[in-house]
C-alpha cells in the first residue's frame, strides 16, 4: 500500500487535498488507486499437523470465519508449521515485515504444555502487547468450559500488523473471534494496515463516530 508521501510523488501535477482525498479513498478499497486485496497471514501451530500426521483443521475453520465475516476482498497467506519457538517467530517476522499482512492469527499452541510456546514467540516478535485480546477471549471462553482458564493466548502489535493468537479447536476459535473481531479493522486501521470492513448483517465492526 502507498503511504501519503509515496502518493504525492505519484501525483506531482495534483494538488495537496486532491492527493488526500485520494488517499482515503485508496485505503478503503486496500490500497490507494488499486484493488490489491488486504492480506492476512493464518499459521497453524501443530508438530502432528506440520508433518502431515494430523489434518489441519484451525487454518480452515479461520479461512470460513473470515469469508463469513469479512466484506473486503482479502486474501489468505497460510503456513502449517511445528511448535518450535524459532520456527514461530521466524513465520510471524515473515508474514509481517515480507508479505505485510495487517492481520496474523496463529492457531494452537497456547495452552500449558511443554510444546506450546505460540504465546512466548508472538511476545518475542511484538512491539506492543495487546493484552487485552487474549483476557476477554478467555472471559467468554470460561463460559462455556472451565478449561478454558488453561489457555494463555494473546496479541501484539509488529510494525503494520496486529497478531491474534487462538485456541487450537475450530469450535472455540469462532466463539473467540466473534468476542474481540468487532476490535480488529479499527485496530489495524490505526497501525496503518488495510482498511476491512465487514458484512454487518454477521458482525459490526467498531469505529469511532467521526465529529
Amino acid at each position: 500500500m502507498l503511504d501519503f508521501f509515496q502518493a504525492k510523488k505519484l501525483l506531482r501535477n495534483t494538488s495537496i487535498a486532491d492527493v488526500e482525498i485520494a488517499f482515503s479513498f485508496g485505503r478503503k478499497q486496500g490500497g490507494i488507486m488499486s484493488n490489491v486485496a488486504a492480506k492476512i497471514g493464518i499459521v497453524t501451530v501443530s508438530d502432528r499437523a506440520s508433518r502431515g500426521e494430523y489434518k489441519d483443521r484451525g487454518g480452515p475453520a479461520i479461512v470460513d470465519y473470515l469469508n463469513e465475516v469479512l466484506s473486503t476482498s482479502w486474501e489468505a497467506v497460510a503456513r502449517v508449521i511445528s511448535d518450535d519457538q524459532s520456527v514461530i517467530e521466524k513465520t510471524l517476522m515473515e508474514l509481517s515485515d515480507v508479505e505485510q499482512c495487517g492481520l496474523i492469527v496463529t492457531t494452537g499452541g497456547t495452552g500449558p504444555a511443554k510444546r506450546d510456546v505460540t504465546p512466548e514467540a508472538t511476545e518475542a516478535v511484538a512491539e506492543k502487547l495487546m493484552p487485552g485480546f487474549g483476557e476477554l477471549m478467555r472471559k467468554v471462553s470460561l463460559e462455556k468450559v472451565a478449561t478454558a482458564i488453561l489457555s494463555r493466548q494473546t496479541a501484539c502489535i509488529r510494525g503494520s500488523s496486529l497478531i491474534v493468537n487462538l485456541p487450537g479447536q475450530p469450535k472455540a476459535i469462532g466463539e473467540c473471534l466473534d468476542a474481540v473481531f468487532p476490535a480488529i479493522p479499527y485496530c489495524v486501521e490505526l497501525i496503518n494496515g488495510p482498511y476491512l470492513e465487514t458484512n454487518e448483517e454477521r458482525l459490526v465492526a467498531f469505529r469511532p463516530k467521526k465529529k
